[in-house]
């Protein structure tokens, strides 16, 4: 592992830097998750699209500027520490294209990548259904072959972005008689189709960060699918991979919020010791997140695949985002509980917005409790567990 940057990459870093100093809105943008933060954002992504800072490690005909994995990691730690806007096109760009990239014809590259890092057509992400919860090998969509294409019917749920969002990857069964893994195919379905019906999900806060999505014999051509009918699993497993392992979570998220963590508790001063060692082990663990990344980070480099050691990952940042949270929580004590409107609320509230975002961590990406199961039966080599005997098939 190589943690010396080269000249280079601290050209890069200054570049970064300097830009964002220069763009980043000086007001919070609104919430995402409202129409008006939802078109606030994808504005935001179409600055950065225009000074090649969007999707920084593609290839340049489709939007990027070829960078390295490493000069990935110094943007992100940049763009945390200026307080950039949160990312609405995310799904797509930090899910959904490595796949594309790695699965995709050129077509579907031509297509769909430079949109997707302009802003201008959001991703919503199809996994979960009401049945199968984060237990993706369980999904009951299908997809039925018809004259150039495939009819989609079913039902995905806790789809983000999915309220307002313009197409929707996922998973649908194409042989009836599989189970399990097997006779899956991954589509990519506009969410403006005939049949499809979007129904927003109320967040704590109120707002539809998430949403119901219901397929009506949903006309799909043979040309939305990626990877190939019945490879749905392998492709999926590079996407869950992405999700869990390297680029949806950047330790440059965690250090910003540990360095905020460690200020606060030097304002409020005349912690008790077990407080200070809180902060402490926040950090430290942040801190340790990142050293992993770059580990994480050489492995790909020389070749290797993340593999299932990516829920290892997936649940450690998720747990350690919220002690972070729930850590600043304890500091702040009453004040802890007041949104961004009360006049006395620290920091705009943020600490209370991060501490319920941080909440979702547990259970988006795959529940930890599945991420437990996986890294037991194929990480671990432990046996597997008891399971109906259609479903062991």
């Amino acid at each position: 592992m190589d943690l010396a940057y080269t000249p280079a990459e601290e050209a890069f870093r200054r570049e970064a830097r300097a830009w964002l100093a220069a763009n980043v809105p000086a007001e919070p943008l609104p919430s995402l998750d409202t129409p008006e933060g939802f078109a606030a954002h994808r504005e935001w992504e179409r600055r950065l699209y225009d000074a090649r800072l969007s999707v920084v490690t593609w290839p340049e005909e489709y939007g990027g500027r070829g960078a390295s994995l490493a000069e990935w990691l110094i943007f992100e730690e940049e763009y945390y520490l200026a307080g950039a806007p949160g990312r609405v096109g995310q799904n797509g760009i930090f899910l959904l294209a490595p796949s594309l990239l790695e699965f995709g014809t050129e077509e579907q590259r031509r297509r769909h990548l430079p949109p997707m890092a302009s802003g201008e057509e959001v991703w919503a992400q199809g996994w979960s259904e009401p049945e199968a919860g984060s237990d993706l090998a369980a999904v009951r969509s299908r997809a039925v072959r018809t004259d150039g294409g495939w009819l989609l019917s079913g039902q995905k749920t806790w789809s983000s972005r999915a309220a307002y969002a313009h197409w929707l990857f996922g998973l649908f069964r194409t042989d009836p008689e599989s189970a399990r893994h097997h006779g899956l195919t991954y589509f990519l379905v506009p969410l403006d189709a005939p049949g499809v019906t979007v129904r927003g999900i109320r967040q704590l806060d109120g707002e539809p960060g998430f949403a119901e999505v219901f397929f009506d014999e949903v006309f799909v051509p043979d040309d939305q699918v990626l990877g190939g009918v019945g490879e749905g699993w392998r492709v999926a497993m590079s996407t869950t991979g992405s999700e869990r392992g390297l680029t949806l979570r950047s330790p440059g998220r965690f250090m910003a919020a540990a360095d905020r963590l460690v200020s606060l508790a030097r304002r409020i001063g005349d912690l008790g010791e077990a407080e200070r060692l809180e902060v402490a082990r926040a950090w430290m663990n942040a801190d340790a997140y990142r050293l992993f990344t770059f580990q994480t980070l050489t492995r790909v480099r020389d070749g290797a695949t993340i593999g299932p050691e990516s829920s290892i990952n997936k649940v450690f940042w998720s747990e350690m985002d919220l002690h972070l949270h729930e850590t600043a929580l304890r500091l702040l004590g009453p004040r802890a509980e007041l949104t961004g409107a009360a006049p006395d609320a620290v920091a705009g509230g943020r600490w209370l917005d991060g501490f319920l975002f941080a909440l979702s961590g547990p259970i988006y990406g795959g529940t930890n409790e599945i991420q437990r199961n996986i890294i037991a039966e194929r990480v671990l080599g432990m046996p597997r567990e008891p399971r109906p005997a259609k479903e062991s098939q």
